[in-house]
């Protein structure tokens, strides 16, 4: 049977992590990982809650070495990880306390300092289930997809051919790691590129700066557009860096644009999805194409397309209208979930988001598909937050953007849309805030 190393790319004395302002050496990380591993219970599976990204890297190792299939649900409310607890047999949660788990047996993360360096890396067979990702709940129940260690290594390895990113890049990011884009481009490629992760996970603008700014270069900023439009309209100087990467929704290419001109860096998208991993990437401002990842082969099916090869173990069709420009790239057309229909007209909720939000002063927004009894769609709402503005402004803003069909019936103007911590709007939650806001109406 075929195995890969836990991680690669290293020299000797490499740094692997900063941590609180301290380098962590790569014979640190392995030697505290085998001295979690030998500290864990005997159990089949673990929820690894820690939001220090280092220490939630060093609990993915140890249940590596243990055997242990590592889960990452979309959130941590009691509600979810009780279920979690119905589904898995002898399921517990590793947790550094930055959350409530009660609702599972607690493992707390031990202190590991003075851990003695480890002599050599760790060799995980291919085969062995590593982790099971959640899929955001954006369009429903999470759903969850089993990934085997084979699968994340030639994920993380095919990450870093496609970006072409130098080995001693640090990477500081915005977005969390249990969730599969955190996962796949702040630790998988970390772990597989010989690179070094920052260990936290800064929000306001001005400790993302310090924190970036703290750093030696390469550099480079992990991060959502939902992030990176706080970032830039907060901030009232950025520090330079050599690398910009972001996913999770569209990016506007004005975003785009200002983004590489305020920080001095490329800006690359990662187009991809928790059933197939990471597909493709595109810097948007060279180009609207697509390129696949190394390994990766995609096929028309109508106006959607299936991909397998590669780190893809068995063949996906993606939730996207897609059209296929070549054996290698293809253009992005917006989710078939979102696509609408009003009096014979067709666009997509992707479409009109866009729109919607390059309206000067809207800070956030979104337009919501009601169905009626029937499941048809007689009219569209959107919500917004934009202070500042009044509603007879976004709404002759947005008639000279699309069509009249598709203007919002109502236009509701909200404090904040309860976005998740990668940016994406879970439908459940949308749909709580829609009925509060009928019922207030």
């Amino acid at each position: 049977m075929a195995d890969f190393p836990l991680i690669k790319n290293y020299a000797s004395g490499a740094v692997f992590a900063y941590r609180e302002g301290r380098p962590i050496r790569v014979e640190e990380f392995l030697g505290e990982a085998e001295q979690l591993a030998r500290a864990l219970p005997d159990r089949p599976h673990v929820v690894n809650l820690c939001s220090d990204r280092y220490r939630f890297t060093v609990g993915l190792a140890a249940a590596l070495l243990r055997g242990q299939v590592s889960l990452f649900p979309p959130n941590s409310t009691p509600d979810l990880l009780g279920r979690l607890g119905e589904v898995y047999s002898g399921v517990y949660c590793l947790s550094d306390g930055s959350v409530d788990s009660s609702q599972l047996e607690t493992f707390p993360y031990p202190s590991l300092q003075g851990s003695a360096a480890t002599e050599s890396t760790p060799r995980i067979p291919e085969a062995q289930a590593a982790a099971v990702l959640f899929t955001s709940g954006s369009t429903g129940q999470p759903v969850p997809h089993a990934k085997s260690w084979g699968s994340l290594v030639r994920t993380g390895s095919a990450e870093v051919e496609r970006l072409g990113l130098d080995s001693s890049m640090a990477l500081v990011s915005t977005v969390p790691q249990q969730h599969m884009y955190g996962f796949e481009s702040t630790v998988l490629m970390v772990m597989q590129g010989g690179m070094a992760m920052h260990a936290g996970k800064p929000f306001f603008p001005a400790d993302v700066c310090a924190e970036l700014e703290a750093l030696p270069r390469p550099r480079g900023l992990v991060t959502t557009p939902v992030h990176l439009r706080i970032l830039l309209a907060e901030a009232s100087s950025l520090p330079p860096v050599d690398f910009l990467l972001c996913a999770t929704a569209p990016l506007s290419p004005q975003l785009a644009t200002e983004a590489e001109a305020r920080f001095a860096a490329p800006l690359f998208e990662i187009y991809g999805c928790t059933e197939a991993g990471q597909v493709a990437s595109r810097r948007p401002t060279r180009s609207q194409e697509w390129h696949l990842f190394p390994g990766l082969k995609l096929h028309a099916d109508g106006n959607r397309a299936r991909v397998n090869g590669g780190h893809v173990e068995s063949e996906v069709l993606l939730g996207d209208v897609i059209e296929v420009c070549s054996d290698d790239t293809f253009l992005l057309h917006g989710r078939t979930a979102d696509l609408v229909n009003i009096a014979g007209k067709r666009t997509s909720l992707t479409h009109l988001n866009f729109h919607l939000n390059s309206i000067a002063g809207v800070k956030d927004g979104t337009f919501v598909m009601p169905e009626e009894d029937d499941g048809t769609v007689t009219r569209l709402m959107a919500l917004v937050v934009a202070p500042g503005i009044s509603s007879d402004a976004v709404m002759s803003a947005l008639r000279q953007r699309i069509d009249a069909a598709f203007l919002p019936r109502p236009l509701c103007f909200v404090d904040s849309l309860p976005r998740n911590d990668t940016g994406k709007l879970p439908r459940m939650a949308l749909d709580r805030l829609v009925s509060q806001l009928a019922k207030a109406g």
